[in-house]
């Protein structure tokens, strides 16, 4: 995104290391994404914003080439450079390696450690330091190629997944359920409800214990009405009290609490069966700390 944005290359140095320095690793099994094809991506997306991205790739990578910076903003938060791309087709590559391996019971559950991050990608258009929306794919993946016809969304994220609501709000086969600050960048989410988007505004500085509360009045019943045969994860960690992108007030224990209940909607309705995506989290430690308290509940160790 360019020096000094918080949507950086150390975020996911900062995983891997807290990782690597709590022996999580011996753990888990550490799997390389793939890229995913121009087909895979036009499951959520326009052609026309598909075709967009790869063209302005390309330019920057000839603009780079010839001397220039290799750079291009596309809205005041979100830029390209000559990576991107690449980036972009891997990330949703491992959302959709991930739902395969799960489905096919090769995994009992994974972690999508990638960036650029995805839940602002809308249809046809990209914003929010998200140009794919990697849930969104796999979860049209999962739909219409493995067959499943009721999947959940969960978002976590301190923003709200507008751009996951704008791809599956018309589909009945998915629920999506989220919680949120509000009012909070971007706009709308609170008011745009529809049966199967169970969203949850929160005002700034809510804690917690507060978040428990509202998850448990409004996630679960839905979600026990769903009955999904594969849960969805948007794991924003920037909900954490230490993180400057957001005002709420989370813990480390508040997410192992989440995946926790997570994990029991999955137990009963689809054998426990859940892909997890990296979405925002911008302060390092916090970042760290929240992703191993998330995978240690994945992987049982919790």
């Amino acid at each position: 995104m360019g020096v000094g944005h918080p949507e950086c290359p150390e975020r996911l140095h900062a995983i891997n290391d807290r990782i690597l320095m709590t022996g999580l690793d011996i753990a888990l099994n550490m799997l390389q994404a793939p890229p995913a094809s121009i087909s895979d991506l036009e499951l959520a997306h326009d052609r026309m914003h598909i075709a967009a991205l790869r063209g302005l790739g390309d330019q920057l990578r000839d603009d780079a080439l010839a001397g220039g910076p290799g750079y291009a903003q596309l809205d005041p938060d979100t830029s390209m450079n000559v990576h991107t791309w690449d980036a972009a087709l891997h990330a949703a590559g491992a959302a959709l390696a991930a739902t395969d391996a799960v489905i096919a019971g090769e995994l009992a559950n994974a972690f999508c450690a990638t960036r650029p991050p995805g839940h602002h990608a809308c249809n046809s258009r990209a914003m929010g330091f998200c140009f794919i929306n990697n849930v969104a794919v796999a979860v049209k993946h999962a739909l219409d190629r493995h067959g499943l016809q009721r999947v959940a969304v969960i978002d976590f994220d301190v923003h709200h997944g507008n751009g996951t609501q704008d791809i599956l709000s018309s589909d009945k086969r998915v629920l999506m359920a989220s919680i949120y600050q509000h009012p909070y960048y971007p706009e709308g989410g609170a008011g745009e409800m529809t049966k199967n988007m169970v969203n949850v505004p929160v005002p700034a500085y809510t804690k917690g214990e507060t978040i428990r509360e509202l998850i448990t009045q409004h996630w679960l019943p839905a979600l026990h009405a769903h009955r999904p045969q594969l849960i969805f994860i948007s794991a924003g960690f920037d909900a954490h009290r230490d993180d400057d992108l957001g005002q709420l007030s989370m813990l480390e224990s508040d997410y192992v609490w989440v995946t926790k209940e997570i994990k029991k909607i999955a137990k009963l309705y689809c054998g426990g069966k859940i892909v997890s995506c990296l979405e925002g989290g911008y302060n390092l430690y916090a970042l760290a700390v929240s992703v191993e308290a998330h995978i240690r509940v994945l992987a049982d160790l919790s």
